[in-house]
């Protein structure tokens, strides 16, 4: 593969009568052509050292090349040393693999040259993408086989779960968890579900590489599912968050601003990983909707969550409460600033005080809002079957906005 790259920057390179290099989204050099005029100091220390300098990153990255999907066109930098350069961006289905960057010569003053001479060569870029896309994902039909069984134990299915029991990476590691991989705020992906499916594989597999606790992980077109040896601490599942969420961005060219770890329970044997992963996804949605679980969510930890997921229903499930006294608030709140406050109250403990704190109030506002709810229901809220009730159905209420993963 590395040989038919390297072909393919020569072809471009004696098309375009110009020098070449191709990187990675890390900045690493892959390979470069060996036609070059004139090279400057950044382009020889970049063949030299094989990757981008600080300083050279910081100045190509503020001229958007991480969200570009078209050239771009980077100025010289005298301080740099640097010619003026084209970057091309390299996407499969809308997945970003690397960067081609064609440099101008010392004698040019406009990069329109170069601009004008990129559709002759569209063919060879499209190859050349496709091919770091095999080597950036490990899109190979090996591994592709391997996640498709790894997921369709995941779903319960009999023989894939005793193959994947029977593993090398898996038998004998256990006892194990699984982990769910969402991005809070874009889990519903884009338009097309492979080029999703695509992003959320690919994020995992970097995210979790030289992690000794992790043995296997899977994306999918909301999510990723990633296989990890059972621990007490958190250190390493704190390791991949950090790293999926900035490999994520890094591949949708978006800004990824919340991602979270939905943690099952541990299981020793390997029929138990479906319920392990419905475990694990369902704490991932109960954090989803409700922040105050953090980010690295335990299944035990989500509380009432974990009854509403398993009454089932489908999609649909607890959409409307059914509760009286939650109709009745919704009726009259039309500020909203009842329920929240409630919702905080029975989440803190009847805490007026660190309502107040969190909500910049005075503690005589949070008492005449929730004399407000007294009057209006005829109950106490903060006493037995009333608060029992009305805890439930705000916590009902959040649950029926879910991510549907």
């Amino acid at each position: 593969m590395q040989q038919d790259v390297e072909q393919l920057v020569e072809q471009v390179a004696q098309k375009l009568g110009r020098g070449l290099s191709l990187e990675d989204l890390d900045g690493l050099l892959l390979a470069y052509s060996s036609n070059q005029s004139h090279a400057d100091r950044v382009r020889v220390n970049f063949l030299l050292s094989k990757r981008v300098p600080a300083d050279v990153s910081a100045w190509q990255l503020s001229h958007g090349i991480a969200t570009a999907v078209r050239p771009v066109v980077i100025p010289a930098n005298p301080d740099l040393d640097m010619l003026g350069r084209i970057c091309v961006p390299l996407m499969v289905r809308g997945f970003r693999v690397g960067y081609l960057w064609v440099q101008q010569d010392s004698a040019e003053e406009s990069p329109t040259a170069i601009v004008s001479q990129l559709p002759e060569v569209a063919r060879e870029i499209e190859l050349l993408s496709g091919l770091l896309l095999d080597s950036n994902t490990a899109e190979s039909e090996f591994r592709r086989g391997r996640e498709r069984e790894f997921l369709a134990a995941c779903a319960g299915e009999a023989n894939a779960v005793a193959a994947v029991g029977g593993w090398k990476e898996v038998q004998g590691k256990g006892p194990w968890q699984v982990v769910t991989v969402l991005d809070a705020d874009g889990w519903a992906g884009g338009p097309d579900p492979i080029a999703s499916t695509l992003i959320h594989r690919s994020a995992a597999l970097q995210a979790t590489i030289g992690v000794d606790l992790v043995l296997f992980s899977a994306g999918t077109e909301t999510h990723s599912v990633v296989l990890f040896s059972e621990s007490v601490g958190r250190a390493s599942h704190a390791q991949v968050l950090v790293h999926y969420q900035l490999e994520l961005a890094k591949r949708s060219g978006r800004p990824v601003h919340r991602i979270i770890l939905g943690i099952s329970e541990g299981f020793a044997r390997p029929r138990q990983l479906a319920e392990a992963y419905r475990q694990s996804r369902q704490a991932a949605q109960a954090a989803a909707v409700d922040p105050q679980l953090g980010e690295l969510v335990e299944c035990r930890a989500t509380g009432v969550y974990q009854l509403l997921a398993s009454a089932g229903g489908g999609a649909g499930a607890w959409t409307d409460t059914g509760s009286v006294y939650v109709k009745m608030l919704e009726d009259h709140d039309r500020n909203h600033e009842l329920l929240p406050v409630l919702e905080l109250i029975y989440d803190n403990d009847g805490s007026v005080q660190d309502v107040a704190t969190k909500l910049h109030l005075h503690r005589s506002s949070i008492y005449n809002r929730l004399g407000r709810i007294r009057q209006l229901l005829g109950v106490d809220p903060l006493k037995g079957m009333p608060r029992l009730e009305l805890h439930a159905a705000l916590k009902m209420r959040r649950w029926a906005g879910r991510p549907r993963i």
